[in-house]
């Protein structure tokens, strides 16, 4: 297996269009990260460098601290799965996983004993006569990476490979490659739009957007301690709430967050308290807005009841209501009113021009 290393990487086209911007990145031997980001962000275009399908108009890609730069994609040793399968319709599912075996001329015993060898590891051994039409999404998909990993390649890159599936295989699919990942001990890199995918799959989550890294983190890091307006509301499932307002200086070093109809005491950081207080942005995650704790008013607007948990869309007169997860054991229902309150030491402070985080409240 081995590492890749991504030096100043850049990708135009023509000269109004730059996909990536100067990507520096190095990823360990063994190692599972996934590229995350909305679409048009890079992150493909950025997958496409590594394999050599797209050529940089700057930078080097390595691969086991060879430059392969200049390389063919058939000369780098890698292994790609994409949305799109391209399985051969004609060909039995054992004629698939065998098919780039065949072209590099393999010997039909060694050719079968790897197949089969490969379809055990991706629990397919049942399918091997059938044809790609009689498989289902999730079956389909176990084929193409078993098309991938027969060759032993150095490194596996996946471009979203499971946006085609429905929510069950997806999930599914998944844990599936997760137990790939451990049990091949390879390198991977990962392509998705769906933060779901990179908190549950990676080992480090990379983020883009507009052709740059925004941050670089394991996924809990990057959960907890977002380094900008544009990740803090990227992860999260609500998202996490903004509000608008200010930062006015109080006594003792201490400040006060300012909204329409919301004021919160804040202890920020000694550097930051001797600073001029000025506009910010709020961040705070659903799970930190306290319902029923002794604070300012709401209304319920919107109840939506998940089962083990019940979301909530509580209106106070700012612009956006705002989402907490409540305890789904409560009657919640909407119109009433309820006291809430947020939880001060697990709230962002962002600036509203830069998007740069400022400091975390009570540090």
């Amino acid at each position: 297996m081995a590492s890749v290393k991504l030096e100043n990487l850049t990708k135009a086209f023509g000269k109004k269009v730059q996909a990536v911007r100067g990507v520096n990145l190095d990823i360990a031997d063994e190692q599972f990260v996934v590229f995350v980001g909305p679409s048009g962000c890079g992150k493909t275009t950025t997958l496409n460098l590594i394999a050599g399908l797209e050529q940089p108009t700057e930078g080097d890609v390595y691969i086991g601290g060879e430059r392969v730069t200049d390389r063919e994609p058939r000369d780098r040793n890698l292994g790609m799965v994409f949305q799109s399968l391209a399985l051969f319709p004609h060909m039995t599912v054992f004629e698939n996983i065998a098919f780039p075996l065949m072209i590099k001329k393999t010997p039909p015993d060694e050719r079968r004993q790897r197949v089969e060898a490969v379809a055990n590891t991706v629990r397919i051994p049942h399918l091997l006569e059938k044809r790609p039409a009689h498989c289902s999404g999730g079956e389909a998909q176990r084929v193409a990476l078993a098309r991938t990993i027969v060759m032993n390649p150095a490194v596996f890159l996946m471009d979203e490979p499971l946006s085609s599936l429905d929510a069950k295989l997806r999930l599914e699919m998944r844990t599936e490659i997760k137990r790939l990942h451990e049990s091949l001990r390879a390198t991977f890199i990962y392509v998705t739009h769906d933060q779901a995918e990179a908190m549950t799959m990676a080992d480090r989550v990379v983020v883009m957007r507009d052709g740059t890294i925004q941050q670089d983190a394991e996924p809990l890091e990057i959960y907890r301690n977002p380094a900008s307006l544009f990740v803090a509301g990227f992860f999260g499932t609500p998202s996490m709430n903004f509000l608008q307002g200010e930062l006015q200086a109080g006594e003792g070093g201490r400040m006060t967050f300012r909204s329409p109809n919301l004021q919160i005491p804040v202890a920020a950081p000694a550097a930051t308290a001797g600073e001029r207080p000025g506009k910010v942005v709020l961040g705070i995650r659903p799970e930190h807005v306290l319902p029923r704790r002794e604070g300012a008013q709401a209304t319920i607007g919107l109840v939506e009841p998940l089962g083990d948990e019940t979301i909530l869309y509580l209106d106070y007169g700012g612009e956006k209501p705002l989402v907490t997860k409540a305890d789904s054991s409560v009657a919640w229902r909407t119109g009433d009113r309820i006291p809430f309150a947020l939880r001060a030491e697990a709230a962002f402070f962002f600036d509203p021009e830069s998007g740069a985080r400022l400091f975390r409240g009570n540090i």
